[in-house]
């Protein structure tokens, strides 16, 4: 091994060749959303997407597999956030490289397979490699086996083989399932980088020995009271790029690699700054790159800041690295021109960051964006608390403050400590730890596992014995179906008769019951004595479906043999409204880009609507080329084809996942020629010609970081068609003009009615100036000061201020005081001249008279308004106005 050894892409693809060359099947990496796992928040190891595998719930045609798996972490052992960019090896987001066995070999494999990569493909020094073993523990057995392998199979020295405890060498899924023993491969950097006194090792010596390799040997099964060998024990390893990277090209740190040098040097160039100069900014330029290797990888798979779990992560980092920007001078948005380096060198191998590249700069430049106007609030509220804490005595500052600072506004705990400390106010940060640990539980608590709804406790009886068949995509009637059980509120029952509502369980049904966005089918059953509405078609267990129902005539028992009918127009009409969700998916891919994750949906006879991941709102224009892809879609008349297939195969020819479904180890795939490809249930057209138009009818964000498409097609298109030209007719009709002559006509006329409304004004106006303005002369003097005070109702708050503009000018010297009540509400204005601004300012008099009527107002010392909830008392506050001169003239 030499200092001019692989580059990052070379270390990778020699991984998983090796493999590949050894009957591993090279798989992609998954998501970091795994679309089969909503309990996890981010994919943050290899085995993630293979876990249903692990534990036995899902079978693969293959035994042996390697990945490359994009990672994020931020939080744990290794990746606490504030560490980042700190030490050598700490980060957020980084590539886990892997090899796993599903059952096939075990311990002697992938030990000779670890040690020969490392030492002859990679050229590792031996002596130079340090082996870890389980050590054995109180509840399990050392692992001796392995022990012996390393020194007899592999040659490694038993005084470079330790045994160590369960918390560093035994690894666990969880607290029941698959676990087991596991090797350590460490590597040392070399006595000079000793930081202990006694005996430098693995276990002692972090900063020498760095940890490259984890092979887990899955050969036992945690139940709740006991532990049992598996029958087929795997094998599931991780080793981080980034560290052998380092490894192989000489380095001591991670950010010295070509993984991460591109990234540094162009951060340096925006910062005016050089490398190696100042550890402090060569610290922020670590951070910076990191952060922006998570930035990317995130809105890659449909990530955007928000304030809600996966977006309030991307959040923080996002304004972390931006912080980070502004303490090394660059206080411009700058993210923009440091993620297509970083894109350049992940596309490699993950190329849907090249598809998500104008999102990816987009996303960094809007929150930059933002975060200034967060930061410039931030600290206008940190000088406020600060400026109390100085006059409450100790001057301690809130630490449960200062966390919602950067809980709510993403404000730096150092910014708020320099600022406290500029005013010798000391920070309560054992309050602000308090506070963050508090949160992190919260967290932690609502990612513990997905939240499973209960239903009924009839449901989970009758699953077992009643599982459904489901007819339903190839027909919409079933004859000589038998009724396994009725349910009438939540409990078995021998007969549903007329007027009464119920459930009903049939053997099999050609019912679509409610999954995926798409609602539960109506219908019809006949029975041999009685005929039942189909209200709704719900699945509240696994593999049981319950036809909700209201019997019209007669009854129905459980056996006999009945004939079910979906409502087939209404089903059309869903089902057109599902496909053209398809095609509104794959059209927001093209056109907006394909960071667009399916965040929701719904799917409904009369319209349909689609949710997303977007951090920004449609123009009309991108709307129109979304409409123009679809109907493109629609004209070419394209077969609907579907297919079962494994879902790792699925998903590795791109199929689209929607996030939070659970899905099995088959799946049925829809594939709209080359244009859409989901992974879906739901019943669709054959053709897509038959959604016969489909036309979107709005576009709005419904949270953070998510928007929403509505649209509708078929027949509900053919109806807003009519009724917007039946409404155009009309128009025609009432205003003499046809087509295109309608609108010029509409302007003009809309125009006409302007200028109309301002001659109305003009006049009304100048009625009530010709009014008041001859009383102007009679104005009263109090204190020495003209007082014209009166009511104008029916003015606009516009209109009043012009009015007492022109009146405080006829009165030279003086004070107006206007009035207006317009229904429950009244309305004060009051106009001083110049020289009695300082002597009754404006804004101070309109305050004290609107206390009268039940409000309040403000404004400049030469004219401020107010507004009350008491018109009743209008004439009183316009009386007091003299009293109120006089107290302050006197």
């Amino acid at each position: 091994m030499t200092e001019t050894a692989m580059k990052a892409q070379d270390v990778r693809r020699s991984f998983l060749d090796f493999f590949v060359e050894r009957e591993h099947r090279e798989v992609a990496s998954s998501p970091l959303i795994l679309p089969k796992d909503p309990t996890l928040l981010f994919a943050n190891a290899g085995m993630n997407q293979f876990k249903d595998t692990f534990t036995g719930k899902e079978a693969r045609d293959y035994v042996r597999a390697t990945t490359s798996q994009k990672c994020l972490r931020v939080s744990g052992k290794h990746n606490d956030l504030e560490m980042v960019g700190r030490t050598p090896r700490h980060h957020t987001f980084f590539e886990m490289l892997g090899n796993f066995s599903f059952g096939d070999y075990f311990k002697h494999e992938a030990i000779a397979f670890a040690w020969k990569l490392l030492t002859e493909v990679y050229g590792v020094p031996k002596e130079r490699l340090w082996v870890t073993v389980f050590g054995g523990s109180d509840a399990v057995e050392a692992d001796e086996e392995a022990y012996a392998i390393w020194r007899d199979q592999e040659g490694v020295p038993t005084d470079r083989i330790m045994r160590l405890g369960e918390k560093e060498n035994f690894w666990r899924m969880g607290d029941t399932g698959p676990c087991g023993p596991c090797s350590e491969l460490h590597y040392d950097l070399g006595e000079d980088l000793t930081s202990v006194e006694g005996e430098s090792n693995p276990e002692t010596d972090e900063r020498r020995y760095i940890e490259i390799w984890n092979l887990v040997f899955m050969q036992y099964e945690q139940h709740p009271d006991k532990l049992e060998k598996l029958p087929k024990p795997s094998i599931d390893t991780g080793m981080g790029l980034e560290r052998i990277t380092s490894v192989l090209q000489g380095k001591r740190s991670n950010y010295d690699t070509d993984v991460f040098m591109p990234i540094l040097e162009a951060g340096a160039h925006i910062a005016g700054v050089k490398l190696g100069e100042n550890e402090e900014q060569d610290t922020s330029l670590r951070v910076i790159a990191d952060h922006t290797r998570a930035l990317c990888s995130l809105v890659s798979d449909g990530v955007v800041p928000s304030n809600d779990r996966r977006g309030y992560v991307l959040r923080r980092l996002l304004r972390r690295a931006i912080r980070h920007g502004r303490k090394l001078g660059i206080d411009r948005p700058f993210l923009h021109e440091i993620s297509p380096v970083v894109i350049d060198g992940l596309s490699v191998q993950f190329p849907e960051l090249i598809g998500a590249k104008d999102a990816i700069l987009e996303v960094g430049r809007r929150e930059e964006e933002r975060f200034a106007d967060t930061l410039a609030t931030g600290l206008e509220m940190l000088e406020k608390e600060l400026e109390q804490t100085a006059g409450d005595g100790p001057a301690v500052l809130s630490g449960e403050f200062v966390f919602k600072l950067h809980d709510t506004f993403g404000f730096p705990l150092d910014l708020a400590r320099d600022a406290a400390e500029d005013r010798g106010i000391e920070l309560d940060e054992s309050g602000f730890d308090a506070a963050m640990a508090r949160q992190r539980s919260k967290a932690q608590a609502s990612w513990k596992g997905a939240k499973i709804e209960k239903s009924a406790p009839i449901y989970g009886e009758l699953a077992p014995s009643h599982q459904t068949r489901f007819e339903g995509y190839s027909q919409v009637e079933l004859d000589g179906v038998p009724v396994g059980a009725l349910i009438r509120e939540g409990s078995s029952v021998e007969s549903l008769t007329e007027g009464q509502e119920g459930e009903v369980v049939l053997e099999a049904t050609p019912f679509y019951a409610e999954s995926g966005g798409q609602v539960g089918d109506r219908g019809v059953i006949h029975g041999p004595s009685g005929r039942l509405a189909v209200l709704d078609t719900q699945r509240p267990a696994d593999g049981l479906i319950v036809h909700k129902v209201r019997v019209e005539q007669g009854e129905l028992t459980p056996g006999q043999a009945v004939r079910a009918e979906v409502d087939a127009e209404r089903r059309m009409a869903i089902s057109r409204n599902h496909t053209a969700t398809h095609l509104l998916h794959a059209a927001l891919r093209e056109c907006v880009g394909t960071h667009v994750k399916q965040a929701g949906s719904m799917v409904a006879p009369e319209r349909l609507r689609f949710d997303f991941s977007h951090f920004a709102g449609l123009n009309e224009r991108a709307l129109e080329e979304i409409e123009t892809l679809v109907n493109d879609q629609v004209l070419a008349d394209t077969p609907i084809e579907t297919e079962l297939m494994p879902i790792d195969e699925a998903l590795s020819q791109g199929a689209m996942a929607l996030f939070g479904e659970k899905y099995g180890d088959q799946v049925r795939v829809v594939r709209i020629g080359d244009f859409s490809l989901e992974l879906c249930g739901g019943i669709h057209v054959g053709h897509t010609g038959e959604i016969g138009l489909c036309k979107v009818t709005g576009e709005r964000g419904i949270a953070s970081g998510t928007r929403r498409v509505e649209a509708i097609s078929g027949d509900a298109s053919l109806s807003t068609f009519r009724d917007l030209r039946q409404t155009v007719g009309r128009l025609e009709h009432l205003l003499s003009a046809q087509g295109s002559d309608l609108v010029a006509e509409v302007e003009r006329r809309l125009e006409q009615t302007k200028s109309l409304e301002r001659e109305l004004e003009k006049l009304k106006m100048g009625q009530v100036r010709e009014q008041v303005g001859a009383s102007v002369d009679d104005a009263p003097v109090v204190a020495g000061v003209k007082l014209f005070a009166q009511r104008v109702d029916g003015l606009e708050p516009k209109e009043m201020r012009e009015l007492a503009d022109s009146l405080r000018g006829k009165l030279g010297s003086g004070v107006v005081v206007l009035g207006r009540a317009d229904g429950p509400k009244a309305s004060l204005l009051v106009a001083v001249t110049e020289d009695l601004r300082k002597s009754l300012p404006a804004g101070d008099l309109v305050k004290s008279l609107a206390k009268i009527i039940s409000g309040g107002g403000g404004g400049r010392p030469d004219m401020a308004e107010a507004g009350g909830k008491d018109p009743g008392k209008l004439d009183d506050a316009l009386a007091a106005a003299k009293d109120e001169i006089a107290r302050r003239m006197g």
